[in-house]
């Protein structure tokens, strides 16, 4: 009876939006925080003075994916997909910029897989716009969601179709990575990163953190592989109290396990978000003609967004549009669906294209 009680809670919590998304609002909020104090002292000042806003709404743009059509596919890139059509090495082959991709694969094939690299790059020209115009409330919202996109885009199960391991029998290791083990670990992780530089392509560093993360996606995936056949189910997974729930979810042991086994990798993404989100504010400052922000501290602000979030929140749970599932904390029960059901409408397109391609070769 105990056994079928905890498998129903079990059913019961993965049936919920996940409140884990991406990096994991624990993550993502740590980044987001931590990248203000890679900024110099012209901007350190404003930044450290909404640092509990800019650290509490690193999660926004994850709250919005459920309830805003069009949000969802600003957060990832399956650039997997598109391997039929460059060889298998399209994350280093598809065009960088947003008009020239979608001459070559149309915009509706973009955004059903993906255009978080492209869209960092919308975001940037925004946050530039804000500071030329010294919006301050512009200026904290976008920097907050810009923050989170490239935390996204530096993420290996970001990059991929096989985002959750549906596709190789690895349901739940996109949580797994991506909250489980920053929750257990990341209080030792080193987190200096320098001064935040000035970049002089900001398209192409977005394509340099895809890039990067794709490129460990294989061990993400092979090296849960491996330790799961050391594993037996019973010391694998554990039975724990989450929000409430009791969930079943990866154990301390193979937790440990595997983030020894990824020897820092955890670690070297969440520094390459933070150091680039950094990088990213400062070069839209810099572009904005350095405008002098200390004017712009201002209590009255803080009171103003916080009231403009309220309303947003109530906006998005009136709505509810589901996106993609693929961050909750507990593992996934497996499914028959294997195809990202984002990127499902699409498919029989896109699929299409590929033949008249291959044919033409």
């Amino acid at each position: 009876m105990l056994k079928k009680t905890l498998l129903i809670c079990w059913i019961i919590f993965l049936s919920l939006p996940s409140e884990g998304n991406a990096w994991g609002f624990f993550a993502h909020q740590r980044i987001n925080r931590l990248a203000v104090f890679t900024l110099p002292e012209e901007m350190m000042k404003f930044y450290k003075y909404y640092i509990d806003y800019l650290t509490e709404n690193a999660v926004n743009p994850d709250k919005r994916r459920y309830a805003v059509e069009g949000e969802a596919p600003r957060h990832y890139i399956d650039v997997d997909i598109y391997d039929p059509l460059y060889g298998d090495s399209a994350v280093y082959k598809l065009p960088r910029y947003w008009k020239q991709a979608v001459e070559a694969h149309g915009e509706d094939s973009l955004q059903a897989y993906g255009i978080v690299p492209w869209h960092i790059q919308t975001m940037k020209y925004r946050l530039t716009e804000a500071f030329k115009r010294r919006d301050a409330q512009a200026i904290l919202n976008i920097s907050a969601d810009l923050g989170h996109y490239i935390g996204d885009a530096n993420v290996p199960l970001h990059t991929t179709e096989n985002y959750n391991g549906q596709m190789s029998n690895q349901i739940g290791i996109h949580g797994f990575w991506e909250s489980r083990l920053p929750e257990l670990f990341s209080d030792n992780y080193d987190f200096f990163v320098g001064q935040a530089q000035y970049l002089e392509n900001t398209q192409l560093s977005a394509w340099d953190a895809v890039i990067q993360a794709h490129e460990a996606l294989d061990s993400v995936l092979r090296f849960e592989r491996v330790l799961t056949e050391r594993f037996s189910a019973d010391k694998k997974y554990t039975i724990d109290e989450r929000n409430g729930l009791t969930i079943k979810t990866y154990s301390r042991d193979f937790s440990k396990a595997y983030h020894d086994m990824l020897a820092g990798q955890v670690e070297r993404r969440m520094k390459a978000s933070i150091k680039m989100i950094g990088n990213m504010w400062l070069t839209c400052w810099i572009d904005a003609g350095q405008p002098d922000l200390e004017a712009l501290l201002d209590k009255d602000i803080r009171k103003e967004l916080d009231e403009e979030l309220q309303k947003q929140k109530e906006e998005w749970k009136k709505q509810q549009l589901k996106s993609r599932e693929h961050e909750s904390f507990a593992p996934i029960m497996p499914s028959q669906n294997t195809t990202c059901c984002q990127a499902s409408p699409y498919l029989s397109y896109y699929g299409e294209k590929i033949k008249q391609i291959k044919a033409k070769k």
